[in-house]
This record gives C-alpha cells, sequence and structure tokens, in this order.
C-alpha cells in the first residue's frame, strides 16, 4: 500500500521527472511495440530508438543537477508496511548509479544504432527491438533503486530479458539450449541472493539501499550474522557476473546475436552484479571474511577464464571469457578494499568491452564464421575500421597505456598492492600477464594469418559502414576516458579524491607482465614464419583441461546425471508411482471390490432368501417353544 512520500534529502522535482522518465520511456517503448507495431520493423526501431534516446538525456540531465553531490537523495513512498517492517519504493540519486546510469544509456542507444544495420532483413526485427527496450527499462530501474528489494525486481527482469535476447533465434537448438543455461545457472544465485535480502531485512526491519550502507546495520546485525548476509548476496554477485564456480554459462550465451553480446558483456547484465557489490560496499566491509571470500572468488575467476581464453578459437567466446576474467579483475579490487578501482575498471571495460563485440559483429557479418584462424585467412585484415578499433579495445584490455583500461587496471593493482597479503597481488599481475597474451593472440591471427594467400572475400558494405558510427564513438572513450581518472574519483568521492596511492614499481610490474604476454603473443602468433601454435597446445593433458573449460560442465553434467536425474528425481518418480499412485489405485480397487460386493447382494436368489428366512423362523420356534 503507498503511504506518504518520505522527505528527507528528496529529489527536485526536476530530478524526479528526470529519473522518471529515464525508467519508465522504455517500458513504454517495449509496451508500444508488443502490441502495435511487432510487423513494423521501422517502426518499432525508431519507438526504441527514441525512447533510449530520451532517457540518455534525461540521465545527462540528473547529472548535470547533481555534479559535485554532497550526500545521496532519494525520493521513495512506502510501498508496503507490516509492524516495525516497511519496505519503500522509489528513486536513490547519488554518483555510483547517476555513473551506471550514463554508462547504461550510453551503451544501449550505440548498440540499437550498430542493430540497424547488423539486424537489417532478420524475421524477427521488430521482437528485437522489443526485448531491448524492455532490457533496457529493467537496467536502468536497477540502476537508480532505492532498496534492495526494488533492485532484486529488476535484477530478476533483467534475467528475463537477458533470456529471450540470448535465445532470439529460438529455431536453433544451440541458442534455445544456451538461454535456458543462463536462466538456470543465474536463478541459483538468484535464490541466495533473495535469501541474504530476507536476512536483512529481518534483522534491520527494511532494505533501504542508504541504511544498509549506513551505522544502522552494524548496531543492528551481530558479526557473524553480517557475514551471512553479505556472503549471501554475494552469491546474486557469482551468478549474474558469472564468476566461480557459476562461469560458464556465460560463454555459450555468444548464440544470441553479436550485439546482444555487446549489450550483455560490457555495462549492463553481467555488470549488474559488480554493480550490486559496489552498491552495498560499505555493508560488505564490515565482514573482513566476506571480503576476503570475494577476493577468492574474483582471483579464482580471473584465472581460470584467462585459461579457457587462450586455446579457444571462437572470436566472441575469446571475448566471453575476457568479460569473466576482468569482472573477476573488478571483484578483486573492491575485495580488497579498492571502491574507486572496482568502480572506474567497471566503467572503463564498458568502452572497450562493447568495442570488443561490435568489432567482432562487423567480422562475423562479413565472413560468416566465428573462427578467429578463418577470419584471418579470409582478409579481416582489410576491413579497416573495425580492425582498427579492435586493436585500440584490445590494448586497453591488455592494460596498455595510454588507453583506459590502463588507467583502471592500475588502479586495481595499487588496491591489490595496499593489502596485507601480497600473494593477490602476484595473482593479479599474472592475470594481467594472460590477459595480454590471449588478447593479443587473437589480434595477430587477424593480422598475420599464416596461409594469406586465399583471396580477402570480405565486403566492406553499406551496413558496415552505418555500424562503424559507434565503432568510431566507443574507440575515442577508450583512448581518452583514463585521463579524467581524477575528475571521476572526485565525483565518486563527494569532491574528495580517494584514488589509491601509486606505487613506481608497482607500475613497471604491470607494465612489464602486459608487455611480457603481448610479447609472447608476437612470438607465437604475429612474427614473420610463426607456426600460430600456443605453449598451452604443445602440451596436450594441459590444452584439453583448458577447451574443456577446467572440466567444469562435465562435473555439473556428472551432478545432473547422478544426484540430481539417477538420485532425487528417480526417488521421486518411485514415490510419485508407487506411494501416491499405489495409494489412488489401492483407494480404486476399494471401491471396486466394496461394489461387487453390494452388487452381489442385490441379486434374485429367491430360493435361497426363502430357505435362510425358513431357516431362521425354524430355529427361533425351537428357542421360543421348546
Amino acid at each position: 500500500m503507498m503511504t506518504a512520500i518520505q522527505t528527507a534529502n528528496t529529489l527536485s522535482t526536476t530530478a524526479f521527472w528526470a529519473a522518471a522518465t529515464a525508467s519508465l520511456l522504455p517500458l513504454l517503448a517495449f509496451g508500444t511495440i508488443m502490441v502495435f507495431f511487432l510487423k513494423k520493423p521501422k517502426w518499432a526501431a525508431c519507438i526504441s530508438i527514441a525512447a533510449v534516446s530520451g532517457s540518455l538525456v534525461a540521465g545527462g540531465i540528473l547529472v548535470v543537477r547533481h555534479w559535485g553531490m554532497t550526500a545521496p537523495v532519494e525520493w521513495s513512498v512506502s510501498w508496503a508496511v507490516s509492524g516495525d517492517v516497511s519496505v519503500p519504493f522509489g528513486f536513490l540519486i547519488d554518483p555510483l548509479s547517476l555513473l551506471m546510469l550514463v554508462i547504461v544509456t550510453v551503451i544501449c542507444f550505440l548498440v540499437q544504432i550498430y542493430s540497424l544495420g547488423y539486424m537489417a532483413g532478420d524475421p524477427g526485427f521488430g521482437r528485437y527491438y522489443g526485448c531491448m527496450s524492455l532490457f533496457a527499462w529493467a537496467m536502468i530501474t536497477l540502476t537508480l533503486s532505492a532498496t534492495l528489494l526494488q533492485l532484486y525486481i529488476f535484477w530478476e527482469l533483467v534475467g528475463l530479458a537477458s533470456y529471450l535476447l540470448i535465445g532470439f533465434w529460438f529455431e536453433k537448438f544451440s541458442a534455445s539450449t544456451a538461454g535456458k543455461k543462463a536462466f538456470v545457472m543465474t536463478r541459483l544465485g538468484d535464490v541466495a541472493l533473495f535469501m541474504g535480502i530476507i536476512l536483512i531485512l529481518l534483522h534491520l526491519g527494511n532494505v533501504n539501499i542508504r541504511q544498509i550502507n549506513g551505522p544502522e546495520a552494524a548496531a543492528a546485525m551481530s558479526p557473524a550474522m553480517i557475514t551471512t548476509a553479505a556472503l549471501l548476496v554475494f552469491g546474486g554477485v557469482i551468478g549474474k557476473s558469472a564468476q566461480f564456480p557459476l562461469l560458464t554459462w556465460l560463454p555459450d550465451a555468444m548464440e544470441g546475436p553479436t550485439p546482444v553480446s555487446a549489450l550483455l558483456h560490457s555495462a549492463t547484465m553481467v555488470a549488474a552484479g559488480v554493480f550490486l557489490f559496489a552498491r552495498i560496499h560499505p555493508f560488505f566491509s564490515l565482514s573482513p571474511t566476506a571480503m576476503t571470500v570475494c577476493l577468492l572468488v574474483g582471483t579464482v575467476s580471473m584465472l581460470l577464464s584467462s585459461t579457457m581464453a587462450m586455446v579457444s578459437r571462437d572470436i566472441k567466446q575469446v571475448w566471453a571469457y575476457s568479460t569473466i576474467s576482468q569482472l573477476g579483475f573488478m571483484i578483486m579490487g573492491l575485495g580488497a578494499g579498492g571502491y574507486f578501482a572496482g568502480v572506474f575498471h567497471l566503467a572503463t571495460h564498458a568502452g572497450f568491452k562493447a568495442l570488443l563485440f561490435l568489432c567482432s559483429g562487423v567480422f562475423i557479418h562479413a565472413f560468416h564464421t566465428n573462427d578467429m584462424f578463418e577470419i584471418g585467412e579470409a582478409g579481416g585484415r582489410s576491413l579497416r575500421v573495425p580492425m582498427l578499433c579492435m586493436v585500440i579495445a584490445a590494448a586497453a584490455l591488455s592494460g596498455l597505456p595510454p588507453f583506459s583500461g590502463f588507467f583502471s587496471k592500475e588502479a586495481i593493482m595499487s588496491a591489490l598492492a595496499a593489502h596485507s597479503n601480497p600473494v593477490w597481488l602476484w595473482m593479479g599481475l599474472f592475470g594481467a600477464f594472460l590477459t595480454a597474451y590471449y588478447t593479443f593472440r587473437l589480434i595477430f591471427v587477424i593480422l598475420s594469418p599464416r596461409n594469406a594467400s586465399r583471396k580477402a572475400r570480405g565486403e566492406d558494405s553499406a551496413e558496415h559502414r552505418f555500424m562503424a558510427g559507434p565503432l568510431l564513438i566507443l574507440a575515442a572513450v577508450t583512448v581518452v576516458l583514463g585521463f579524467f581518472n581524477l575528475e571521476l574519483a572526485r565525483f565518486l568521492g563527494y569532491g574528495k579524491v580517494h584514488v589509491e596511492a601509486h606505487h613506481g614499481r608497482l607500475l613497471y610490474a604491470a607494465l612489464g607482465a602486459a608487455f611480457s604476454g603481448l610479447a609472447l603473443a608476437w612470438i607465437e602468433f604475429g612474427r614473420r614464419g610463426a607456426a600460430q601454435e600456443g605453449f598451452v597446445e604443445r602440451i596436450p593433458p594441459l590444452f584439453e583441461l583448458f577447451a574443456e573449460r577446467w572440466y567444469i560442465d562435465r562435473f555439473y553434467r556428472k551432478f545432473l546425471d547422478t544426484v540430481i536425474y539417477a538420485g532425487i528425481s528417480r526417488n521421486c518418480t518411485e514415490n510419485d508411482r508407487r506411494v501416491i499412485d499405489g495409494v489412488v489405485d489401492g483407494i480404486g480397487k476399494s471401491a471396486a471390490a466394496g461394489g461387487r460386493l453390494l452388487a452381489g447382494l442385490h441379486l434374485g436368489m429367491i430360493q435361497y432368501k426363502l430357505m435362510v428366512m425358513f431357516a431362521v423362523i425354524f430355529m427361533l420356534a425351537i428357542y421360543f417353544f421348546f
């Protein structure tokens, strides 16, 4: 039930309408497209792009009005009240939500523009833009949520929209299977997240984000309860951001259209998990145990996914593994206490990862294959704009100067260096080496194909030129964003700079790791006469281990077959057949037997009944008269 509007630190009227506009326009577009314009692709695209453009403008207005803000502002209403428990619903505006709002709207806008060329002629064009609007609405409202429960609702809607987009070409069995796998595996984390929210609600009395991050949480919950709640919430982060052990659904999600991959991997779906971690980072910081677990999970995810990327030939899967790896880096930064480092890498990663996927989409669209070796031999380097943009994004992903990833990765390394345990820093440097190696392995394979004699057949069509606009914009962002790190730090710190101290030796170590990976990739794949065979491929057991994703999927398959299907499912089936069906069958048989008995009593048998009656009368006569 809605009650009075809260007045403390409330939004101004203009800011409220800007937030409401940013949130609701994509929802209005979704409803309009699905009801009226599903079969009119041009109208569907215009409506969806206009809606997300409106959200982008509204987000810009919010940023301008609240630049230099000294405290979060909020508009909320009491959605439900039961005793002392209150659940508000509304908008929370602070630097993190504003930053995420801008990132989401910019990426959604560019991806939808790019899709005009990539999805041209697809029979599901209208449905595609309807799903895009649904996704934008869910993700934008998630970033502005004032409570964890509200965030959870839109968290689930993001999962639903992702399922629809990943399985967009549902006629393909692999696409529908990938959509179901993503839906089921992320639900496992969502169950843990929901339990964590309930735990906080029961002890704190509400799930308002400002109070969860304030001193009220430490006063109302014991340290053990804070650790338990934080770990349960982190379970949701693991599922949504594809961290260990729930990381194998993300590479399979590449079955969706490439613009969808760019959308999901850059700043939206998978980044929602890291956003949640940053959203209640003060609450996590109350539990050193929970922070250590987060640090461990991020590190393991980063290393495992990097090894998987080293042996993959699928260009989209390599970037998918790199997404898991970079999300691991972000969680490592946040887990080490580097709030700015984690959020900064989230921002830079949004730009260069969207750029990598959109460039890959041009290659796939031109050469009709995902195999990087086939793209290289077919003349991939002849597509100059996507090739140049992908090299820029790859350099940023590898942490090379002067691109944005260099600045944000250095911030993460500084946060790890400030940790009391040096193991995390060494793992981070090793991860930087692996990242540069697998990234430039892909670049060199396309730039320096082993068999370049084949005639290039890539087409620099009008559609590709149309798709080039978003690529150039994202490339420019990747080049310049890192130089605004101090301004971004001031914005996130409410006017105070919280950038971790830079260490001279650490800078050289990070650069040394990145350039070492690049040099090894050049020796094995880029130099003239290179066999284009990695050192991992020369060790068959290691190659098989990485190619089989450390047998994680096989373990899940074995677990499902032996525990779920052969254990729980079989016992449930036997219980249903023997107990449930047995009782029902027994009742039926008893009714039939009773019916037969009663039917027998209603037969004629006059002589038999007269004989019995005469015998009874005769016995009574003997009893009374003799």
